[in-house]
């Protein structure tokens, strides 16, 4: 017989309230929180069931987690953001910026003192990367959480980010905090407890015998594979091993068992105290686990994220979830929706702009946008260029074979090619976990260096100088045109260069992404305010793109369009509100390209609608009929007038 989910979750509603605590709750406040639940619960219990259906003790659990809710209630939050639209997201005034407190500043009272540079580069959302308690040494960047409840010492305290929260909000600044829900380090209370024996909390991780472990590995892929091989590190004291996705003192998550749900929520709601406005979920691809499969992306995981959205809906339906799915991207899209995760990284874009700078063509970047860029009304693709991750080159085979490209083979080219290992390479980027056994592997850097600053400036040429800041300029022009938000990693908004200071600490030495984790200075902030420096140059034309985005209403134009040019060589779309429209046209190579075969036939007058067009870039009246040839590694913002 098939279960009446609408039935049987209002039946639960009802008991459960019968059960509740409202003693602590004003009149007011029990409305408020009764009429979300009448709404929400049906969502989340719809969710729920499928993962803990065979529980007994599901009734037990749920009452907990709606008392948790009804207990967040009557909490004290720092000031909330005044802008209380409810599509804020979609705004072309929206640019982001992601940072470590310690590597802007020094801590999170000293971070505030960044408020007003945040405000004169035109930043509106900043995204902290993990400041929580985490283990002494390697802590995987922070994201071996120890504790989410207390903030680093090294960075302060609760009560100095939430007055950041405070200070950020009265800018008109959204605060973005990380939810690390995979996984917690193993210096956590519930590890430390499951480490000394309690069956309780042993229910909170994968603990199995070394015959289990190797049929699991039979089916996962290894992440770090410099580090450990397969996905589990065994423990002498409790001879067991215990599942550890990444790094082995970051042990993942038993989400089977609702006990952990439960109390990864109340977790969760101790963050948004904390005043933030968007969670990124961290490694969300990897939460569930089934014998036999790869053990990402699985149906239940969407179903545990969703459910963990329901409870968002009824506790702070005012916070958004941002998704972290740098996998498949047909499986990047699933986890969006309005249901899931409002905003979503846009990962295959970034390393398609990388592969079409490294290769001069647009074929592939066109085919797999074309195909994988359309996501659901209000929801909104956070876009990037570089961030403090690798990059990894995950496009869908099955369109580069289509275009006569070799996955495997190609993929090997770019990582030789960003690493200065490809003969002709601008790039000066660093391998990321390198696999012994296929020699695949990802690349680190910064901005700059990958474009070929780095380069540049060591080889004293003035021609490879400009085509790696016109690199840049092509990248951010895109990257600020593109529908989303547009998100900067810390010191590439400076043009900051390649850092290896961290091969002199044993705690990083093994992770080459420290080499973009740069600590930066008042040298670094004073050379990008040198407009005769490469740093200068870089800085001023992302600042003047910020200034050229927020000022035109039509870069949150929801209608979007990929435009072919007839060219491999370049890359073009077009956003349309109302009767304005905006054409963004980019040249990826370092050669003038002539515009000969467009769309349908169309010239670039009809796609614009008029005879002339306003390039918003340097203000200059273009001629449309007369535009024959792009410029090497230029970017046109063309828009009617």
């Amino acid at each position: 017989m098939v279960m009446n989910f609408a039935f049987e979750a209002q039946k639960t509603q009802q008991r459960l309230l019968a059960e509740l605590d409202f003693s602590q709750l004003t009149s007011q406040q029990k409305a408020i929180f009764v009429k979300r639940l009448e709404n929400g619960f049906a969502p989340l219990f719809e969710q729920l069931f499928p993962l803990y259906g065979q529980c007994f003790d599901l009734h037990y659990h749920l009452k907990v987690l709606l008392q948790s809710f009804i207990d967040f209630h009557k909490k004290k939050r720092p000031a909330q953001i005044k802008d209380k639209s409810e599509f804020w997201f979609e705004s072309n005034q929206n640019v982001g910026i992601a940072v470590y407190v310690d590597l802007l500043a020094d801590d999170l009272s000293s971070l505030i003192d960044k408020i007003p540079y945040f405000e004169s580069l035109g930043i509106n959302y900043v995204h902290l990367m993990p400041l929580y308690l985490a283990p002494e040494g390697n802590s995987d960047g922070g994201y071996a959480i120890s504790d989410y409840r207390t903030v680093s010492p090294n960075l302060g305290t609760n009560k100095d980010l939430k007055d950041l929260a405070s200070a950020l909000h009265k800018k008109g600044i959204r605060m973005v905090l990380d939810f690390v829900f995979n996984h917690t380090s193993d210096e956590h209370r519930w590890a430390e407890a499951a480490k000394s024996g309690d069956q309780g909390f042993q229910g909170y991780y994968y603990f199995m015998g070394e015959q289990d472990a190797m049929e699991y590995n039979q089916t996962v892929r290894e992440i770090f594979p410099q580090i450990r091989r397969g996905s589990f590190t065994y423990l002498p004291e409790l001879d067991s091993h215990v599942w550890t996705t990444f790094n082995s003192f970051q042990w993942d998550l038993n989400y089977s068992n609702p006990a952990v749900f439960v109390a990864v929520v109340e977790e969760m709601l101790h963050l948004i105290l904390n005043g933030c406005d968007v969670l990124r979920l961290d490694a969300l691809a990897f939460v569930w686990k089934e014998k036999g499969t790869v053990c990402e992306n699985l149906p239940k995981a969407h179903n545990l994220i969703k459910a963990f959205k329901a409870c968002l809906d009824i506790a702070a339906p005012q916070v958004v979830f941002k998704s972290e799915a740098i996998v498949h991207p047909d499986e990047v899209n699933k986890y969006i929706g309005a249901d899931e995760c409002t905003l979503s990284y846009n990962p295959l874009m970034m390393a398609l702009l990388w592969e079409s700078l490294a290769t001069r063509q647009t074929n592939l970047l066109y085919q797999s946008l074309e195909r994988s860029f359309a996501i659901p009304e209000h929801t909104t693709w956070i876009n990037y260029i570089r961030c403090h991750d690798d990059i990894g080159w995950l496009w869908d085979d099955a369109i580069s074979d289509r275009l006569g490209i070799d996955g495997i083979g190609h993929r090997r080219f770019l990582n030789q090619f960003y690493t200065g290992q490809f003969e002709g390479s601008f790039a000066a980027g660093v391998p990321f976990q390198e696999n012994p056994v296929n020699g695949d592997c990802r690349v680190c850097g910064t901005l700059a260096s990958l474009a070929g600053v780095e380069n540049a400036i060591a080889a004293d040429d003035p021609l490879l100088l400009d085509h790696a800041i016109s690199r840049i300029r092509v990248l951010n022009g895109i990257n600020f045109a593109m529908p989303g938000i547009p998100l900067l990693y810390q010191g590439d908004d400076l043009g900051v260069l390649n850092n290896d200071d961290y091969l002199n600490d044993s705690t990083k030495a093994e992770d080459s992404r420290w080499v973009h984790r740069k600590k930066l200075t008042n040298a670094d902030f004073a050379l990008a305010e040198d407009n005769g420096a490469p740093q200068g140059k870089i800085a001023q034309l992302i600042r003047e793109m910020i200034k050229i985005r927020k000022a035109n209403p039509l870069f949150a134009a929801q209608e979007f369009e990929l435009v072919s040019l007839g060219s491999e060589h370049l890359f073009a779309f077009r956003r349309q509100m109302d009767d304005k429209t905006l054409l963004v046209i980019a040249n990826m190579s370092e050669h003038l390209v002539p515009l000969e075969h467009l769309p349908l036939g169309k010239s670039l007058s009809e796609l614009i609608g008029q005879e002339t067009a306003i390039n918003l870039l340097n203000k200059e009246l273009v001629d449309l009929p007369s535009l024959s040839l792009i410029q090497p590694l230029d970017i046109l913002w063309l828009v009617n007038n």
